[in-house]
């Protein structure tokens, strides 16, 4: 497993980071394409949907997860 990458953005005017592992960041970016939406927007709607007892950085892992459970299930069906 990778270390984790830390980057910046920049979200409602304000910077954050988030540190993700290699494999997460490439999931996130596929994304991103996917939806035709630079990856701080992306990450900025993820930030918005979760709660307040959750960090950024594991929203986005859960997020990606359940992306990728959502279109597990499609290709099964």
């Amino acid at each position: 497993m990778s270390r984790p990458v830390k980057r910046s953005f920049t979200i409602a005017g304000h910077r954050t980071s988030i540190s993700l592992e290699a494999p997460f960041w490439e999931a996130l970016k596929a994304a991103a394409s996917d939806r035709r939406l630079p990856v701080a927007k992306l990450v900025a709607t993820i930030d918005e949907a979760r709660s307040a007892s959750c960090g950024l950085s594991s929203a986005v892992r859960v997020w990606i997860l359940e992306h990728y459970r959502a279109g597990a299930r499609h290709s099964t069906t």
